[in-house]
């Protein structure tokens, strides 16, 4: 047995080293007794963890784990044997070696078992030395310092665990940074860069070509998400996605198959809680702010909560997307309808809707209002005569179901996207066009 050389010489007990003579002598003695076999113990401990731990194989660390092991039986030993160097604190072995884990990915759960290892492999060590070196004069001080080697294996594995968490919030926190200062570039239009779309791609772990749809849910002041449970929605059929929060607006983007694609809104719609619009399919992530702003008119065109597909509802976008058209759209497809008092607004608004629905026959649109045939013949002269408008002409048609789109919107009351406020009430009569 080689002699401790003098940087092992520590001066005095340790302060946390509560043993009594005998116990505290075996671990000094045994301890000291380790030092020659200590690359025999870091090759046996490295095997151990290998054959139970597959992670360490998978991320190609076999040689980083033997020199680890090495380091940190080393420093078990010393610990041990009460020689640890002046100035050093064997907790920063452990820490190091848990901050190092979390960088590369090794699951915290194979970590602990592989110290649990090492703390198995020192004690039978120590034991072993006890019955072969010393024909077993240490055993029964050993047995008393078991709660001390306990213990301080304990307290090791309690700061790597600690030390893990940290740095896998740290690395979390910064992760969470650059992806969300990706999305913000793709969403500005940097994405047409095509390197810097294959980047995005890997950072928000989406496919780097194929199709790509964006969602957008509006946030509501109670704080609610629009959606529950997207991502793992999603990922249940298998579409890739990407979600974050921004502001007052959920945004996800996600890349289907093609054949997927036309399949996300019945997917999502089960999911629905608030007010969510989705884009029409872009080709790749490159266009990915054009399918942003589809999924944000999309949000625009409703007023309760449910799913808005940009594609159902062009007319209500393009009226979303263009606030300072409805009063021009008003005019031109009610004319003097919205003057009208209120009773008689929303009655003719009513009829003039379920007219358009059943294209233009009065019979069935007196049956989906549960009314007289003649009583619809009746309002749909009223209607034509304050519009100027014919409902068994094409464009008129056209023009009054952009009226009525462009009513509802008005009269909706709804501020959150800048639109037109709500129409008079029975002593405010007035054209809603001024309001």
């Amino acid at each position: 047995m080689r002699p401790v050389d003098e940087e092992r010489r520590a001066p005095g007990r340790r302060p946390d080293r509560e043993l009594d003579a005998a116990a505290d002598e075996a671990l000094r003695v045994l301890g000291a007794a380790l030092f020659d076999e200590l690359d025999a113990l870091a090759d046996r401990l490295a095997l151990s963890v290998l054959r139970r731990e597959r992670s360490y194989l998978e991320l190609d660390l076999v040689d980083e784990l033997r020199q680890a092991c090495r380091v940190n039986l080393l420093r078990g030993i010393e610990v041990l044997a009460d020689v640890v160097p002046d100035g050093v604190d064997p907790g920063d072995t452990t820490r190091e070696t848990g901050r190092r884990r979390a960088r590369q990915g090794v699951p915290l759960e194979a970590v602990l078992h592989a110290y649990r290892l090492g703390c198995r492999i020192l004690w039978e060590a120590l034991r072993t030395a006890s019955r072969t070196r010393f024909g077993g004069a240490y055993d029964a001080g050993l047995l008393d310092a078991a709660g001390y080697v306990l213990r301080t294996n304990d307290g090791s594995s309690a700061a790597l665990v600690d030390a893990y968490r940290h740095e896998e919030q740290r690395m979390r926190g910064q992760d969470l940074g650059r992806r969300r200062a990706t999305l913000d570039a793709l969403l500005a239009g940097r994405g047409r860069d095509p390197g810097f779309a294959r980047d995005a791609a890997a950072v928000l772990g989406l496919p780097s070509g194929g199709p790509v749809l964006c969602v957008v849910g509006g946030i509501e002041r109670a704080g609610r998400d629009p959606l529950r449970d997207p991502h793992e929605t999603l990922a249940a059929h298998r579409i890739a996605s990407f979600w974050m929060l921004r502001e007052d607006e959920l945004v996800g983007l996600l890349a289907p198959s093609p054949r997927r694609a036309e399949e996300v809104p019945r997917i999502l719609e089960p999911q629905v809680v608030g007010r969510v619009g989705l884009s029409a399919a872009v080709a790749d992530l490159g266009a990915a702010d054009a399918a942003y702003r589809m999924a944000r008119t999309a949000l625009r065109t409703l007023t309760a909560p449910g799913l808005a597909v940009l594609d159902d509802r062009l007319p209500e976008a393009l009226l979303a997307d263009s606030p300072e058209l409805l009063p021009r759209v008003l005019d031109a497809g009610l004319g003097g309808l919205p003057a009208l008092p209120e009773a008689d607004r929303a009655v003719l608004l009513e009829t003039l809707e379920a007219l358009l629905e059943h294209g233009g026959s009065p019979t069935h649109a007196a049956q989906a209002l549960f009314c007289h045939r003649n009583t619809v013949i009746y309002r749909m002269r009223r209607i034509e005569a304050v519009t100027g408008r014919r409902i068994s002409e094409p464009r008129d048609r056209l023009l009054l179901s952009l009226g009525v789109m462009a009513a509802r919107t008005a009269g909706s009351g709804s501020d959150t996207d800048g639109g037109p406020g709500a129409t008079g009430g029975p002593d405010q009569d007035g054209d809603t066009r001024r309001r």
